[in-house]
Parts: C-alpha cells; sequence; structure tokens
C-alpha cells in the first residue's frame, strides 16, 4: 500500500447560531456558568477541537449508510460489515478508510490501510478576532435555558449555559492522505462535511445551537462542496 499524496483542505467555520462544545470541567465555580464551553488553557479563547468535528463527520455518515443500527451506536468496526448489503459494504469501508478501523483484526487492517483524515484544532480567525477586538464584541455569552410548567406556564429548573455567539470565524484544515487504489474518499469527506453543515456541531442541536457554514479557500474545493446533494 503506497501513499500518493497528502492534501490539505483549509478554509473557515462561521458559526450561524451559538455553538456549545463543553470544556468538561468537574467542579462548578462561584460565579460560573453550569455548562462552560472548551477555551485554550493559555489563551482562554474558544476554539472547535478537531476530535468534535472528526466524531460528527464520522457519526453521521454512519446514520447516512445505514450501518449505525447495526453497531448499537457504537464507532463501526470491520466485523460490523459482515451481513452488510452491497452498498452498505461499499460505504462501511470508505468510512473505515477515512477515519480509521480502531483495534480491528491485523488482516483487516492490512486491507483498509491506516487512517487517511486528519482535522486539527480550528482556532478563532485572526482577521475575525482583529474585528472583535476593535468592536470589544464578547468571545462567549451565557444563555439561560429552562423548562416550561405546562399547568403553570411558568419557568423552571433554570441552567446557564456558555456558548461561542453566531458570526464567530474559525480557521480548520483538514488533512487528507491518499493511497494507492483510493477512489472518491475526497468527496465522501466533502459529503460528510455537507451532512454537518445541513445538521450541527457540538451540544443542543435540538434547540437550534450548532449551526455552521463551511468556506473552503480553494475555489475548486468550494464549487464541489456547493454542488454536493449528500442525502
Amino acid at each position: 500500500m503506497k501513499l500518493i499524496d497528502i492534501k490539505q483542505i483549509r478554509g473557515t467555520i462561521t458559526l450561524k447560531s451559538g455553538l456549545h462544545i463543553g470544556a468538561g470541567d468537574m467542579e462548578m465555580k462561584i460565579g460560573g456558568t453550569d455548562n462552560p464551553v472548551i477555551k485554550h488553557p493559555h489563551t482562554q479563547q474558544p476554539f472547535i477541537p478537531g476530535s468534535s468535528l472528526k466524531g460528527k463527520v464520522r457519526a453521521l455518515l454512519e446514520m447516512k449508510s445505514g450501518l449505525m443500527a447495526k453497531t448499537g451506536g457504537n464507532p463501526l468496526k470491520p466485523t460490523d460489515l459482515k451481513d452488510a448489503s452491497e452498498k452498505e459494504r461499499a460505504e462501511g469501508e470508505k468510512i473505515l478508510r477515512l477515519f480509521g478501523s480502531g483495534g480491528a483484526e491485523d488482516e483487516a487492517r492490512e486491507v483498509l490501510g491506516p487512517t487517511r483524515v486528519s482535522f486539527a484544532d480550528a482556532f478563532l480567525n485572526p482577521e475575525w478576532k482583529m474585528l472583535a477586538d476593535e468592536n470589544q464584541w464578547p468571545l462567549t455569552e451565557v444563555k439561560s435555558e429552562n423548562s416550561i410548567n405546562r399547568i403553570k406556564g411558568t419557568a423552571e429548573h433554570p441552567r446557564f449555559t456558555e456558548r461561542v455567539p453566531s458570526e464567530t470565524v474559525f480557521d480548520f484544515s483538514v488533512t487528507l492522505k491518499r493511497m494507492e487504489g483510493d477512489e472518491g474518499l475526497e468527496d465522501f469527506l466533502l459529503s460528510g462535511l455537507k451532512l454537518l453543515q445541513l445538521d450541527a456541531l457540538g451540544g443542543n442541536g435540538s434547540r437550534g445551537y450548532g449551526k455552521v457554514a463551511f468556506q473552503f479557500q480553494d475555489e475548486a474545493t468550494q464549487r464541489r462542496f456547493d454542488e454536493i446533494i449528500p442525502l
């Protein structure tokens, strides 16, 4: 199995609604929020972890393939393809080539090869950050969440969630390895990113959080992305 090319896919992610990707804090600070967003430990600026992007794109592609029902919600493994249809197997192998086969048996790893795609953490776009500094825009906001008592019509159990505001811009970078015999993996990856743009990133997507828009540096890649109808 021979490496032919390594391609960098770069661009920006613009938030179209508030984004919450949790920090996983184990303690509640006095005066703090219930659900803080993840921030860089040195700059305290919010960022989008590459693992969040990769995990959501993979999950959406597995959902689209129809294989998620066979995995019980766990990441797809080569053994899950044993009883799959021809179409499911073709899509499943693309997913495993792109995102990796985890603890697969040696024989499966030899056939599928190494993980092809790598998602870097997405940090604030420098030009947008400069504009935010000039206008004194906050980098995060706190939104109150609560439940409504259907009989009384009153709000109950308030919870305060930190999120990154709409129209914040991040730079993203995805690295794609191309091996001998790989066909259509880049378009498959772009279809996963399109699914993400149609769905949501991070938490509380059903409440309208996490809507994003991708803009690619390469015009040809942007045209291909715009033309994709993933479903």
